[in-house]
């Protein structure tokens, strides 16, 4: 009889390649979070020469050439502007954020009514943050 144990291997997992794999999907994601950009609605701002007032990006109203407004994505109705609603969106988007001194962002296109822009403006600094227009480069 044979009683002499045999030479068995133990069984091994090469992670050496996981490492770059892990690393290469790490890149990825960082890339494209940059490349993300939050306001969906596209409007054309109008032009500046100068954009004195640099501000992270924290509550963005976007406002289109035909006069619809929307607080990040959602559309808030013109005509309920007196009933409160976008003072009500903007609430909940500024209570979300948690900051000292929060900004809300007013993307607003280039021939939108002065007058819908004012009266966001207006409503923006009774919930006690600051407004800023967005504008792009000359």
């Amino acid at each position: 009889m044979n009683l002499r144990k045999r030479f068995r291997g133990k069984p091994e997992v090469h992670t050496g390649a996981l490492n770059d794999i892990l690393f290469i999907l790490l890149l990825f994601f960082l890339i494209v979070s940059t490349l993300a950009n939050p306001n969906v609605i596209k409007v054309s701002n109008p032009k500046s020469s100068r954009d004195d007032i640099k501000t992270q990006q924290t509550v963005v109203v976007s406002i289109k050439n035909d006069q619809q407004v929307f607080v990040g994505n959602t559309p808030v109705q013109l005509d309920s502007l007196s009933n409160n609603s976008l003072a009500k969106e903007l609430k909940l988007a500024l209570d979300k954020e948690k900051k000292e001194n929060p900004t809300v962002v007013i993307n607003g296109d280039s021939v939108a009514k002065l007058g819908v822009t004012i009266q966001v403006m207006q409503i923006i600094k009774k919930l006690g943050a600051t407004p800023v227009v967005a504008v792009d480069p000359h």
